[in-house]
C-alpha cells in the first residue's frame, strides 16, 4: 500500500491572542469611509432593522450622505505620521506591549471588526505561526450583541472556512473586575489633578444601543450601570457627582437613556460651570471619545452657558490600561499556558 506524501513540519505548540476592537476606515475620502460604513451598518448585530426596511434608507441615503461628513469628522483627528486612525495605533500598540509583557510562549496580534486587519486574516496569521490555541478578545469591558457578540460571530464563522480549527476561547466582559475598575478610578484621579478647575459634575458616557436591544435581553445597560456604580463606590462620590449617559445615537429609534449631549445642554442651562466627561466603555480614544465629546459635547456645554469643559482620555495604552488587558489575558490563558 503506497505511503501518503509527508508534510513537511508545521509550526505548532503555541497560544496565541488577538486583541479586537471595532474598527477603523483605511483613509478619510469618500470610498474608504464608503466601504467602512457599509461594512458596519450591513452587521445584522449592529442593525436589526428588517433588509427590506433598512436597505432602501441604507443604500438611498445613509451611504450617499454620511461618508463625506463622517470623512471630515476623521480628518480633525486622523494620525498624520502614521496616516490611520488613532484607534488603529493604539490597538496595535496595546498589543505590542501585551507581547512584550507576556514573553515569548504567547503570540499576540490584533484586528478590527470592521475594516483593516480584518478578523479572518489575523486568526490565519496567528495559525501560520503555530497557534494551536487562540483567545479572542473583543476590547469591550460591557457586553452587548453590537459588540461582543459581533466579534465572536466573525471569529467562529471564520472557523467554519477551516479545515484544521485551532481551539478558541473568547474573553467574557471584565465590567466590574476591580482591576479595571481602578484603573479607571485612578486615571480620572490623575486626570483632574492636571486640571485648574474642580468639575461640579462628571458624566460616565457610555456608548448608546436602542433601547428595543435591551428589552429583548441584551445586558449592556445593567453592565453599564453596575460600572459606574463601582466606580463611584472607589472615589467616593455620590450619584450626583457622577452620573451615567449614553452617546452616539443615531436614526429615529429611541436609544438607551439619559443621553449624554441632552444632559450636556441640560447642566449647562441649569448653572453647572464645570464638568468632566469620562468614557468607561472605551478601552482607547477613537472619533466618538476625541471628536464627539472633546468638540461636539464641549461645544454644547459652552454654548449653553457653561464655562470649563474636560475629556477625561480613555485608559488608551498606558500603564493603567495595559494593567486591565493583560490581568484579564493572563486570567483567560489559566490552563493554557
Amino acid at each position: 500500500m503506497p505511503l501518503l506524501p509527508h508534510h513537511p513540519a508545521v509550526p505548532h505548540g503555541k497560544v496565541g491572542v488577538l486583541l479586537v476592537n471595532l474598527g477603523t476606515p483605511d483613509g478619510t475620502d469618500r470610498r474608504s469611509m464608503r466601504r467602512y460604513l457599509e461594512e458596519f451598518l450591513t452587521d445584522r448585530r449592529v442593525i436589526e432593522t428588517p433588509r427590506l426596511k433598512w436597505y432602501p434608507v441604507l443604500y438611498g441615503i445613509i451611504l450617499n450622505t454620511r461618508p463625506q461628513k463622517k470623512g471630515r469628522d476623521y480628518a480633525t483627528i486622523w494620525n498624520r505620521e502614521r496616516d490611520e486612525s488613532p484607534l488603529r495605533t493604539y490597538t496595535r500598540s496595546q498589543a505590542e506591549k501585551l507581547s512584550a509583557h507576556l514573553g515569548d510562549g504567547v503570540v499576540v496580534d490584533w484586528a478590527m471588526r470592521y475594516g483593516n486587519p480584518s478578523i479572518a486574516s489575523r486568526l490565519d496569521a496567528l495559525q501560520a505561526a503555530g497557534c494551536e490555541r487562540i483567545l479572542v478578545y473583543p476590547l469591550y469591558p460591557q457586553y452587548a450583541a453590537a459588540t461582543t457578540a459581533t466579534v465572536n460571530d466573525k471569529a467562529f464563522e471564520h472557523l467554519l472556512t477551516r479545515r484544521w480549527q485551532p481551539a478558541l476561547r473568547t474573553v467574557p466582559p471584565y465590567h466590574d473586575d476591580p482591576v479595571y475598575i481602578d484603573a479607571l478610578a485612578r486615571s480620572a484621579e490623575a486626570h483632574l489633578a492636571t486640571l485648574s478647575f474642580e468639575p461640579e459634575v462628571v458624566l460616565a458616557s457610555f456608548h448608546g444601543i436602542p433601547k428595543s436591544y435591551f428589552e429583548k435581553g441584551d445586558p449592556y445597560y445593567c453592565h453599564c450601570q453596575k460600572t459606574a456604580r463601582l466606580l463611584r463606590q472607589r472615589l467616593g462620590w455620590d450619584e450626583e457627582r457622577l452620573r451615567v449617559t449614553f452617546q452616539s445615537r443615531f436614526g429615529p429609534e429611541e436609544w438607551l437613556q439619559p443621553y449624554t449631549d441632552k444632559t450636556v445642554e441640560a447642566l449647562a442651562r441649569s448653572g453647572v460651570k464645570s464638568l468632566a466627561v469620562m468614557t468607561p466603555g472605551f478601552v482607547a480614544d477613537c472619533l466618538e471619545t476625541i471628536e464627539e465629546i472633546g468638540v461636539e459635547n464641549a461645544d454644547i456645554f459652552r454654548h449653553n452657558g457653561g464655562v470649563d469643559f474636560a475629556r477625561i482620555p480613555c485608559l488608551n495604552d498606558g500603564d493603567d490600561g495595559m494593567a486591565v488587558i493583560e490581568h484579564v489575558v493572563r486570567r483567560e490563558l489559566q490552563g493554557w499556558i
